[in-house]
């Protein structure tokens, strides 16, 4: 996939003078060392492979530091998703010392040590502020690619709960930046000034909606009025991260705290622009609600039984519903055939030239989401009368649209639309996959639909492979028909 780029001209803007106490956030006279007695993370709860990498680096003589959201997940009781890991070794001594890895990035060369199964944790050199963060113009986006100490890489983190390090040695937690009280108090803090650091990271912004939402936190007022006084700077980052960050949290589980944060931030109609009107509308605020709730629940069950969640395009088709029966009155007005048709062009065309361009989503999710949004419409007027109450089963609708190959995904967004709006519970099972490769080529027909899709290689056994007649050359002796049904002759 091609990187994305910027192509907007960015005028840097010319800051004011820095305040000498942002010089001392992280200053060696400002490091805290919590000794194990004053929290609850031990050695047993870091993952076996971080705790690897952890030792290895110690006994070639460098530092190692679990850092960043790994500790504050520990910390919380929650599992880290990933065991990040940072050290004062260079990247190429880091790939002596673990010859299974990888360098990436281009800002900052990270490593990539690999493990079994799949499995790479990212271990970073300290890095330091770079120029633009103290005493030169703030660029949004500045280049900040320099190594550096613990204290400086702690000064260059997002926010305070995200800048502790955690070290094996003595199991102490060192933070520099008061994250330590911020994380037992519940305060989500930026780490330095709010404004300067937003200017010169717009996504920032974004992170401290996504932990407070996440966490139940509360967002330091300093930091809050930063956000809504620089929110409409997300507009500068590259589309596709802004697209990227939105996805982690429609798939966080925690979708509905973030929505309700986050507009109230301006950040959802930023992200969103076609919203900005609708949200005007209770209904459209409340049925978008539903629809997050809905979108958490499915998520939250589909984790627990260790089992993919929906692709893309879906979640994002579901966020569009209240737009567009708002825009379009797409479910409440009956239509069909090229009546519909038409709508879809539109809904099509609206989307190519609006979130299409700001969240750089690819051709084929716009495609998918216009067909599920306008084939939910044709699915909620062709229904078949039912008893009240009944929960919708495929033998609901008519025979030819069952046979339609998008009937399976479309009948399941028609449930997620009926738990979001009548409250009639999407059903979840993991034996088939309703949004397959098969089934988009239309070849499955006729299956339940889950709502999660089962996770390959978790809860089958691979079969092996049928060899008979394959593995063999062509033309091997013992091969019948070889090619075409010729024969090679064995020499005599």
């Amino acid at each position: 996939m091609k990187k994305e780029t910027n192509q907007r001209e960015e005028t840097p803007v010319v800051d004011k003078e820095v305040d000498q106490s942002e010089k001392e956030w992280c200053s060696e006279e400002s490091v805290r060392h919590i000794p194990s007695k004053e929290h609850k993370i031990t050695l047993e709860m870091i993952d076996k492979d971080a705790l690897f990498i952890l030792e290895t680096l110690n006994k070639a003589g460098f530092s190692g530091y679990l850092v960043g959201g790994g500790v504050r997940d520990l910390f919380l009781g929650k599992k880290p998703k990933d065991f990040d890991i940072s050290t004062n070794a260079r990247p190429g001594q880091i790939r002596k010392l673990f010859p299974r890895s990888n360098t990436i990035g281009r800002r900052f060369r990270l490593v990539q040590v690999f493990f079994g199964g799949g499995k790479a944790i990212e271990v970073s050199t300290l890095r330091s502020l770079s120029e633009h963060d103290l005493d030169g113009p703030v660029a949004v986006l500045a280049p900040n690619n320099t190594f550096g100490t613990l204290s400086e890489d702690a000064c260059r983190r997002d926010l305070t709960i995200n800048s502790l390090f955690y070290e094996i040695e003595n199991q102490t937690i060192i933070d520099y930046v008061q994250g330590f009280d911020d994380l037992k108090k519940g305060i989500i803090r930026v780490v330095g000034d709010p404004e300067r650091r937003f200017t010169h990271d717009p996504v920032r912004m974004m992170r401290a909606v996504r932990h407070a939402a996440r966490n139940q936190f509360v967002i330091e007022g300093q930091t809050w009025q930063a956000i809504l006084n620089n929110v409409d700077k997300l507009s500068l980052c590259p589309t596709s991260r802004l697209r990227d960050e939105l996805l982690k949290d429609l798939y966080s589980g925690a979708a509905t705290p973030w929505f309700r944060k986050s507009l109230e931030a301006g950040v959802f109609t930023t992200l969103l622009p076609i919203y900005k009107k609708p949200l005007e509308s209770e209904e459209v605020s409340q049925t978008l609600l539903k629809i997050f709730q809905t979108i958490d629940r499915v998520n939250r069950q589909c984790v627990e039984n260790r089992v993919h969640r929906q692709k893309d395009f879906f979640l994002i088709a579901l966020m569009l519903i209240p737009w567009a029966e708002h825009n379009y009155q797409l479910y409440s007005t009956f239509r069909k055939g090229a009546q519909l048709f038409k709508y879809a062009r539109i809904i099509r065309e609206e989307l190519d030239n609006t979130i299409g361009i700001s969240l750089n989503l690819r051709r084929s999710l716009r495609q998918e989401a216009t067909n599920l949004l306008i084939n939910l419409a044709q699915l909620l007027f062709t229904r078949k009368t039912a008893k009240e109450g009944a929960v919708a089963t495929k033998g609901d609708w008519p025979k030819w649209l069952q046979r339609k190959s998008y009937f399976e995904k479309v009948f399941l967004f028609y449930q997620f639309y009926m738990e979001a709006t009548a409250g009639e519970l999407v059903v979840l099972s993991a034996e088939k996959a309703v949004v397959s490769h098969k089934q988009e080529a239309g070849a499955e027909k006729g299956e339940s639909s889950p709502a999660c899709t089962k996770e390959e290689g978790r809860e089958e056994k691979e079969k092996p492979h049928n060899n008979k007649g394959r593995s063999k050359a062509a033309f091997a002796p013992g091969t019948e028909g070889g090619v075409f049904g010729f024969r090679k002759e064995k020499a005599l």
